[in-house]
């Protein structure tokens, strides 16, 4: 098991080498840039639809280590236009766009090795401190979903896989398909109408995850404000999560059920409830586990991304979806690398999961 573990931990930096490498080859690519941001907010111009520039403190901001490249703002490009060249020039050696693509990438593989995640073109902070900033509130949703997820998806399914068939198993499985048709998102907008001062009860807060007065209060009181923010997001995220792996475990229980030391385990007299979790769930459950590594990462930084736009939550989703919007390349990146970072290591934890649970599983076997 110990050389497997080497092994993976191994082959984590060359994986997230692979992935910022990818990524960095398509943004050369990709139209737009900082400078033109920069460019279009000078002369008020419109980069794309879907660009909001705004929220930069200045030229200075680009000081940071450069990491991306910018098309040539002297091509045609509307917003240069009636800008001296010079001045367009400094710019783009102030962003870094003056040095070739391989230096850059070069020199922020190296920063990278020390955790050096460069600094926010348009925010003017340190990358690291912003993901720093965020990374509580994208904890906060993502852990407490996800536990909330396996907490009611894993007894149901048990449930419904004992008494399959029977009226409660048809029930719970319109309950199932309602959860898994309704988006989180829409689900929130319902929720807000209802809960939240939208048209009827005015029960739940729609913004941060504390009170501003939160300091003011006794460790009781901050644990129950910290629930009371939480509780409309959290429940929007569960409703769209659960559906499948209630399905799952129900299905890997009712797999493991028809097997012969099932049968075996019954003729032997043991009780119905000794053999299903003396047995079958041991068996079952990783099938179950094995998703959780997906469903963490999924919670924490693609299903709450219009989550905490809806309820006003800064956290990494919306940090990382600004900075596509606004061509941010430094924070970009830096929340890709985060983002792999975590899901590589969720994955082996995942793999040791295995392990503790079934012992019959032999890492040494496996080539990696």
């Amino acid at each position: 098991m110990y050389a497997y573990l080497l092994r993976r931990l191994a082959l984590i930096p060359l994986t997230l080498l692979g992935i910022i490498a990818i990524n960095f080859a398509i943004v050369q690519i990709a139209p737009g840039g900082p400078v033109e941001q920069l460019l279009a907010q000078l002369r008020h111009t419109a980069v794309s639809a879907t660009a909001r520039v705004g929220g930069g403190e200045g030229v200075e901001a680009g000081r940071s280590a450069p990491v991306g490249q910018s098309p040539g703002s002297d091509s045609g490009y509307r917003g240069a236009q009636g800008l001296d060249s010079a001045f367009i020039a400094e710019l783009n050696r102030q962003f870094g766009f003056d040095q070739p693509a391989y230096v850059r990438f070069g020199q922020m593989v190296g920063d990278y090795l020390t955790f050096d995640l460069g600094k926010s073109y348009f925010r003017d902070r340190a990358v690291l401190d912003l993901v720093l900033d965020k990374l509580p509130v994208s904890i906060s949703l993502g852990v407490w979903s996800t536990l909330l997820i396996y907490a009611i998806s894993i007894p149901l399914g048990i449930a419904k896989a004992v008494r399959d068939g029977s009226r409660f198993d048809v029930l719970s499985s319109v309950a199932v398909i309602i959860g898994y048709a309704i988006p989180a998102f829409l689900f929130a907008i319902l929720l807000i109408i209802l809960l939240a001062g939208g048209r009827y009860l005015d029960w739940f807060p729609l913004r941060g995850l504390i009170s501003d007065h939160w300091a003011d209060l006794s460790w009781p009181a901050r644990i129950a404000d910290y629930f009371w923010h939480l509780t409309l997001p959290v429940t929007a995220m569960v409703i769209g999560g659960f559906a499948s792996l209630t399905m799952l475990t129900k299905n890997a229980f009712l797999d493991e059920i028809s097997k012969q030391y099932v049968v075996t385990a019954r003729a032997k007299g043991l009780s119905e409830r000794r053999v299903l979790y003396g047995h079958v769930f041991r068996n079952a459950m990783l099938l179950v586990i094995a998703g959780f590594p997906a469903t963490l990462v999924s919670m924490l930084f693609t299903g709450s991304l219009l989550i905490e736009v809806i309820f006003s939550l800064d956290g990494l989703g919306l940090l990382g979806f600004e900075a596509v919007v606004k061509r941010d390349y430094p924070v970009m990146f830096g929340t890709l690398y985060i983002f792999s970072l975590i899901g590589l290591l969720l994955n082996l934890i995942s793999d040791l999961t295995y392990h503790l649970i079934d012992p019959r599983i032999d890492f040494a076997a496996r080539t990696g």
